[in-house]
């Protein structure tokens, strides 16, 4: 990339244009997207790791958990891909904080663009890796047996949730990038995090078969209210409570934590 692929005119005041900020931040996008080409290892977070996780939890609890295989993962697969998707936040995370003990903000705050770019563009891109991951697993899915009863409505209305959901997630994870003080601490926050709230919500087994004192928490859990309406949209059951949870859970989320990173991100970058 050289400056002039993301120079633009300035205004009087010194600030960008917001054309030329929108330009800019799609050029920052593709540049996280292409990285993938140049770090090939990139694969294995983005398609190998969801594959293999669709695998071993159909075929290693589907049995036990359902009776078959393809029973359980009628039910399971949108529990795992949204438990993906929140994992995946934690990787808008890393790269930003790599690229801030790297050196590269610095680099780039000295060209003409604006200091917005990096930022929204890195986490554009991972919302097109996000749509990736997605598709790659539902197509697995199909191909393992999975059928979505929902249509075509409640497929395009999945899909649009869960990149709410994540775009605002995405969020909470710009800070944690931003206040961490290596990619490996922001690792280690996000297993310890996510692990916990995805295994303890509805997205791989029936609220009704846990001990009664955790279902008090399953019930609120932010995870089971998007699980239940990913759920439900994709193959039928309640959708309009937990959408509207799931909606009210994102508006919350981003409420919170756009001030919160935005504010962490003028300070470092």
């Amino acid at each position: 990339m050289t400056a002039t692929t993301i120079t633009a005119p300035l205004t009087k005041g010194g600030r960008v244009r917001a054309g030329a900020g929108l330009r800019q931040t799609g050029t920052m996008a593709w540049r996280s997207l292409v990285s993938v080409k140049h770090n090939p290892l990139e694969l294995v977070d983005y398609s190998i790791t969801p594959i293999m996780f669709v695998f071993l939890f159909t075929y290693v609890f589907g049995g036990q958990m359902a009776g078959s295989p393809e029973e359980y993962l009628q039910y399971a697969l949108p529990g795992i891909i949204v438990q993906n998707t929140l994992f995946m936040t934690m990787y808008t995370a890393m790269s930003l904080n790599s690229d801030l003990t790297k050196g590269v903000f610095d680099r780039l705050r000295s060209l003409p663009i604006a200091r917005s770019a990096p930022l929204f563009g890195r986490i554009a891109a991972d919302l097109a890796k996000q749509l990736w991951a997605m598709l790659l697993m539902l197509a697995l899915g199909a191909v393992l047996g999975f059928r979505i009863t929902g249509g075509l409505e409640g497929f395009v209305g999945a899909g649009l949730l869960l990149l709410v959901f994540a775009l605002a997630v995405s969020w909470s994870a710009v800070l944690i990038g931003m206040l961490a003080g290596d990619p490996e601490k922001v690792q280690v926050f996000a297993f310890t995090l996510i692990f916990p709230i995805t295994f303890t919500s509805s997205a791989f087994v029936r609220v009704e078969t846990m001990p009664g004192w955790l279902q008090a928490w399953v019930d609120i859990n932010p995870v089971t209210h998007l699980s239940d309406a990913f759920r439900g949209l994709l193959v039928g059951g309640e959708i309009a409570g937990p959408v509207l949870w799931s909606l009210t859970w994102a508006a919350g989320i981003a409420a919170v934590f756009i001030p919160l990173a935005l504010r962490a991100y003028r300070a470092r970058a």
